[in-house]
């Protein structure tokens, strides 16, 4: 991996609320996003940060998380307490179209991303901890996470992958012959092929990455896949990992009432759909902590937070 490039920070941008896990920009350049209360905002007027309006558009009841823009003024959310749910953005009405798999409730719904044929494709991180305990399921190593597909016109999902570290963001290739998974707990992204001979099985895409990938995003079919990275890579939790069964167990049990303190290393990577990755981005010591998302809007690369109060809006990297 080539040396990292400066994550340069522009602007601290307020929003009302706490915890913008996932942010998502559309054509217009205004940037979506779910936060702790159970609210779904939009900001617009990022190209002049002094003016930026925070426009409230649903509140879903629970925590939303990921989310993905649909062509029709609609939105997906992956809630952390309700399942995966859809948005109307004109009039705020919310519905619940899948809240549980097998007879099994869905909690800790993460991301998603809707396919061209209406098919719908969404992760769980977690079936033995809820959000509030993540760092629970990442010392454990439970390998709970799962990939699902809930059909066009289906209330019912399918669990296509199943004992995912901590599955978190997908991405969709530019051509949709695959889905790009993180592994938080793996620190690794997974491909899922949905064409080709290799249909319906997964392989790595990237490996070995240099912290946790969390959300990650892109716009249309010419950019990279952005890679938020929640955290580095801390030498004691691999050294854990290989750990028996008991011991992560009864370390996941402790971390449950340990507060969790993030760095001040944040981090993103953009990635092709070869695998390679273009850009490596690190700032150190900086004030806003546990990047969960990116994304590109209006010139800004911003990134949100499962912990701040806001987005932060950085300088994009040159193109290579």
């Amino acid at each position: 991996m080539d040396r990292p490039e400066a994550l340069l920070a522009r602007r601290y941008v307020a929003i009302g609320g706490r915890g913008p896990e996932d942010v998502v920009a559309d054509t217009r350049g205004r940037v979506l996003t779910g936060v702790e209360d159970g609210r779904i905002l939009r900001l617009d007027g990022l190209s002049d940060p002094e003016t930026v309006r925070v426009e409230t558009l649903a509140d879903t009841g629970g925590r939303p998380l990921g989310l993905e823009l649909l062509a029709d003024d609609a939105l997906l959310v992956c809630d952390a307490e309700r399942g995966l749910l859809g948005v109307d953005l004109g009039d705020g009405t919310v519905r619940v179209l899948a809240d549980s798999v097998a007879g099994e409730p869905l909690r800790f719904c993460s991301n998603v991303v809707a396919l061209s044929d209406g098919s719908v494709y969404f992760t769980v991180s977690s079936r033995r901890y809820p959000l509030h305990q993540w760092l629970a399921d990442i010392v454990e190593h439970t390998g709970t996470g799962r990939l699902l597909r809930l059909a066009p016109d289906s209330g019912t999902p399918e669990v296509l992958l199943d004992g995912l570290q901590f599955a978190n963001g997908l991405a969709l290739s530019a051509d949709e012959s695959f889905l790009a998974i993180a592994e938080t707990g793996a620190y690794r992204l997974t491909r899922y092929w949905l064409t080709g001979p290799r249909a319906g099985r997964s392989d790595v895409f990237v490996e070995d990455l240099p912290g946790m990938p969390d959300n990650i995003w892109r716009a249309g079919t010419d950019g990279p896949i952005w890679v938020a990275l929640a955290g580095p890579r801390v030498a004691p939790l691999d050294l854990l990992h290989r750990g028996s069964d008991a011991v992560r167990h009864t370390a996941g049990r402790i971390a449950v009432h340990v507060p969790f303190h993030p760095t001040g290393m944040i981090g993103a990577l953009a990635v092709d759909d070869s695998g390679r990755i273009v850009h490596h981005l690190v700032a150190r010591g900086s004030s806003f902590r546990m990047v969960t998302s990116a994304c590109e809007a209006v010139g800004h690369l911003v990134l949100g937070s499962l912990r701040e109060r806001g987005v932060a809006l950085c300088e994009p990297p040159a193109p290579k």
